[in-house]
């Protein structure tokens, strides 16, 4: 039984300011998305790598994959309107290797996180195989409440967390999960969402790290340049 990484490239790139798809922006020397790809094909715990590319946009998926990762394997899959239509896609694509048994684990993240290391990924999977589901989340730190009397402490605090990706999922629970969703013209927020509506599944958290920055406004393109080029990073499959 194999895992599956995929890489979610279908978006855009308002907030950042870019005037197309933001995954394609350069960033220290190569396409953000090349980053997150090139780790996907130098883990050994990953047997196949899928780019799922913004519809109309073949062409410079497949020549960005060529040019920067020549010598990987990566497929192809057409992205959808959401974020939730692209999953559905990438669902549907793997789902009779899912069916045969072949695909056990699916990881997916997305490109405007060039930062994840190849440990994220791993421990992902492995909770995934044992439990699952998995996925990194982060506390979420320095929040007050307003009412009338002021400011005060945030109901419910303790179990605030900031979600990150790779997630990581048992592939037939995916499958069923995202067959059930479209079925039902449900939408999820993100991959766990939908998991958590359609199956029993134990979604697993682990400690995220702070260095797995989401591109989302220009200043992080400038963030995210630094970290990369920090010769005092630990490069890790980079």
């Amino acid at each position: 039984m194999d895992a599956v990484g995929v890489v979610l490239a279908a978006g855009l790139g308002t907030r950042v300011g870019a005037d197309g798809n933001k995954a394609y922006l350069p960033l220290a020397g190569r396409s953000m998305l090349s980053w997150s790809l090139d780790t996907l094909t130098q883990l050994p715990e990953i047997a196949r790598t899928i780019l799922v590319f913004r519809k109309g946009e073949f062409d410079l998926a497949r020549d960005t994959v060529h040019r920067e990762l020549s010598d990987a394997a990566i497929e192809l899959v057409e992205g959808g309107d959401t974020r939730h239509a692209s999953e559905t896609n990438v669902v549907r694509y793997l789902a009779g290797d899912i069916e045969s048994g072949s695909v056990d684990v699916i990881a997916i993240h997305d490109a405007a996180r060039p930062l994840a290391g190849p440990q994220m990924f791993r421990e992902a999977i492995t909770l995934a195989r044992k439990f699952g589901g998995a996925l990194p989340a982060l506390p979420v730190e320095n929040l007050a409440a307003s009412g009338d009397e002021g400011l005060g402490p945030v109901p419910g605090r303790a179990a605030l967390v900031r979600v990150q990706t790779p997630q990581a999922f048992r592939a037939r629970d995916l499958l069923h999960a995202y067959r059930s969703a479209e079925r039902d013209g449900f939408e999820g927020t993100d991959t766990s969402s939908c998991i958590e509506h359609y199956t029993d599944v134990e979604v697993r958290t682990f400690i995220g790290d702070t260095a797995n920055l989401k591109v989302t406004y220009a200043r992080d393109i400038a963030v995210a340049q630094r970290m990369l080029t920090d010769p005092s990073r630990h490069s890790g499959t980079r």
